[in-house]
């Protein structure tokens, strides 16, 4: 049964500069470990400046009790993990990191930011995570 969700792909290029420019946030706003979906928000400054953007953490290998994405996006997913970086969607208006598995850990929400960080070209200590377990 296929995903009837609009997914876009996403251009780091073409996301705020201000993840490339400044200290970023990216807090949780649901439990790493009771979805395959983790809602959260990137904000600059680390002040809470700026505009923050949804920013949400896709298992893209769920699969009941529905696929959450096609298999070319799946695919897609694995080949940027197996290269060290992370596919970035847009998944129903929200920019959405698509990861490999169907859960989260820490370890796995720590590396998935640690790879956005690289695809908007900044060190990953210019990232602070807040999770919510």
């Amino acid at each position: 049964m296929p995903t009837s969700r609009t997914i876009l792909a996403v251009d780091p290029f073409e996301l705020p500069p201000w993840l490339g420019t400044s200290q970023v946030a990216w807090t949780a706003r649901s439990s790493i470990h009771d979805s395959h979906l983790v809602t959260g928000e990137l904000t600059g400054d680390l002040t809470g400046s700026g505009e923050p953007i949804g920013c949400d953490l896709l298992a893209c290998d769920q699969a009941f009790p529905q696929v959450v994405l096609a298999d070319e996006w799946r695919c897609a997913a694995h080949q940027s993990w197996t290269h060290e970086q992370v596919l970035l969607v847009e998944y129903d208006g929200r920019l959405t990191l698509a990861i490999p598995g169907t859960g989260f850990t820490a370890d796995l929400v720590l590396e998935a930011l640690a790879r956005l960080a690289k695809a908007v070209g900044v060190s990953p200590t210019q990232l602070v995570a807040v999770l919510r377990l």
